[in-house]
This record gives C-alpha cells, sequence and structure tokens, in this order.
C-alpha cells in the first residue's frame, strides 16, 4: 500500500510539473495572444525551400502555443506581393512573414515604394544557408585563389549562372567580382536546377549553389566544391574553407530566412515570437531536418541582434549597387 502511494504520489507531482510548465509557458504569451489564427505569409508558392522551411516551424509554433497558425502562400513579383500584403496589415502579431535574403535585397533596390528599414521590423533570424563555391570540372582551378586568377587571365570568358537578376546569388557574385576586379559574366536563370545543369554540362563555368543540391555533383566529379560563401564554415562540409579565408578577407554571403513584421507590434509579441520560434528552431529534431536541405538553425539571437544584422545588411546592399553599376532591369 506505501509503495502504491508512493507511486501515485509520484505520478501526480510530475503531472502537476507539466501542468506548471505548460501554465507557464503560455503565460510568457502576452494578454490573450493570439485569440485568432495568425497568419504567416510566404512569398513563394508551396513546395519551395522557403515554404518548407516555415511549415516546419510554424507547425511545431502551433503546437507551442496552443494556437492555429498557419501559412498563407502569397507568391509573386519574387516576393513583393507578400512585401505588400504585410506592409498593408494591422501590427497585433496576428499578420507576419517568413522569408530569406530576397527581402532584403527588394528593399536595397527599391523595388517598392516604401523603406523597409521603417515599414518592418526584423523580429528573429531562424536560419542560415551558405552557398557552396562550385566550378565545372575541366576548369583548371583548384581554390577561390586560382579561380580569381584565372578569371583575371580570361576576363570576360568566365560564365556564372545565378537563380535571376537581382537574386542573393547574382548580387553575391558581383559582390565578389568587385572585391577582387574580375568580370565574370551573368547568365540569369528561373531557379538554380537549370543553371546546375549547365554548370555540369559546360555552358557555365561557375556558381553559387546549395549545398544539397550540389553534392550530388560534386560527389561525382563533374563539379568541384572550391569554399564557401558563410562567414564561418559549414557544419556539413568542415573541410571547405570560407571564401574570406580563401584571401577574400570580410566576404560574407548567406540566405537567412527570418521572421518579420509590420512596425508597431506590440513589444511582448515581438518577443514571444522571437524566443518561441529560436527556441523550437534549435531543437535537435528541426536541426536534423535544416541539414537535409543544406541550412543551419541560427543560434539564439535577440531582436535588438537581429535588427541591428537587418540594418547593416541592407546598407550594404544598398551601397553596393549605388557604386556597382549593376543593371536590374
Amino acid at each position: 500500500m506505501h509503495a502504491i502511494t508512493k507511486t501515485l504520489t509520484g505520478a501526480t507531482l510530475m503531472a502537476c510539473v507539466f501542468t506548471a510548465a505548460y501554465a507557464q509557458q503560455n503565460a510568457r504569451l502576452p494578454g490573450n495572444f493570439p485569440n485568432k489564427p495568425v497568419r504567416v505569409l510566404v512569398g513563394a508558392a508551396p513546395g519551395g525551400g522557403t515554404d518548407l522551411v516555415a511549415r516546419m516551424l510554424v507547425h511545431k509554433l502551433s503546437e507551442r502555443w496552443n494556437a492555429n497558425v498557419v501559412v498563407d502562400n502569397r507568391s509573386g513579383g519574387a516576393g513583393i506581393v507578400s512585401m505588400n500584403t504585410l506592409a498593408q496589415a494591422t501590427p497585433d502579431g496576428y499578420t507576419v512573414i517568413i522569408s530569406g535574403n530576397s527581402f532584403i535585397m527588394i528593399g536595397a533596390q527599391h523595388a517598392v515604394s516604401y523603406d523597409i528599414r521603417t515599414t518592418f521590423d526584423a523580429v528573429v533570424q531562424l536560419t542560415s544557408q551558405p552557398y557552396l563555391v562550385v566550378v565545372n570540372a575541366t576548369i583548371p582551378v583548384n581554390s577561390v585563389q586560382e579561380l580569381i586568377a584565372y578569371a583575371k587571365s580570361k576576363p570576360g570568358a568566365l560564365n556564372y549562372g545565378s537563380s535571376g537578376t537581382g537574386s542573393v546569388i547574382h548580387l553575391g557574385i558581383e559582390l565578389l567580382n568587385a572585391m577582387v576586379g574580375v568580370k565574370m559574366v551573368h547568365i540569369p536563370y528561373k531557379g538554380i536546377g537549370p543553371a546546375l545543369v549547365d554548370a555540369v554540362g559546360g555552358q557555365i563555368q561557375m556558381l553559387f549553389s546549395n549545398g544539397i543540391a550540389a553534392a550530388p555533383h560534386t560527389r561525382s566529379g563533374k563539379l568541384k566544391a572550391l569554399a564557401v560563401s558563410s562567414r564561418n564554415r559549414m557544419q556539413l562540409f568542415p573541410n571547405l574553407p570560407t571564401i574570406a579565408e580563401s584571401g577574400v578577407p570580410g566576404y560574407e554571403l548567406d540566405n537567412m530566412y527570418a521572421l518579420y513584421t509590420p512596425v508597431g507590434v506590440p513589444p511582448a509579441i515581438l518577443a514571444a515570437f522571437n524566443r518561441d520560434l529560436s527556441q523550437i528552431a534549435n531543437t535537435q529534431e528541426i536541426k536534423d531536418k535544416l541539414a537535409a536541405d543544406g541550412a543551419e538553425a541560427a543560434p539564439p539571437n535577440s531582436q535588438a541582434q537581429f535588427k541591428t544584422l537587418y540594418l547593416k545588411e541592407i546598407d550594404k546592399w544598398e551601397k553596393f549597387l549605388k557604386t556597382s553599376g549593376i543593371k536590374l532591369n
């Protein structure tokens, strides 16, 4: 009888601890938020990278908040349609967006009628997805330094592919060109998949690609991976140096998925999004799923930290576009 009592007492205690923890978690949500569905805009069609990451995180956020949080795909205009929808939304936390760096590039290119710095709040960085620098296997280079030397010896002879004019990859390679003083010819594609096919076939000689898409071609020997574009080495490719390590100090390019809101959302709601989505992204389950797509969870970051990065990135690309003379139309 004594053992049974001890068991019941232990079970009751565990139930109380679980209930208290659940209540505490939900008590950290401000007021009665959310008391209606939360809409997470995605500026791409279902099935793409942004959509898949958003759905993965939104599903977990719905469970954590015990609330209806849904993805709303608003594709069009390379992300502009979803950004305009967000700009017109009531700043109450019920309409937010998850987007990649195209969000920042659109703002830096002044492709919308408003200043994204004063229209949106940068709330939390969720992931980091660096690019691999890959070249066709027939190109006689095995490092970024050798690629630069080769490009300098053949000005205008090397073609590189991107996922479209004004894309992160396009502007990232143009930034590299400017920093090292070379000129490679841009060939835009409708997505990185077709560009990879032409890189393997030799129609283009170089591109930036996410690691998962490029890996089968680097394993087969049809493409060579020279470096990664991020500030730090990738966990998936620890032996590949960064571009900065390879003789281009200060170079950094990353496609980060992040959550943004209209300016004016109450700070307590912003804090809830920041805290809970950051924690979700850094669970082992989500980190494993992100790794399967060549991405990594961003380390926990405060809203102030991410806002500083957001403003820095806009300024960086805005200044580059002003001085580079790149034609985007």
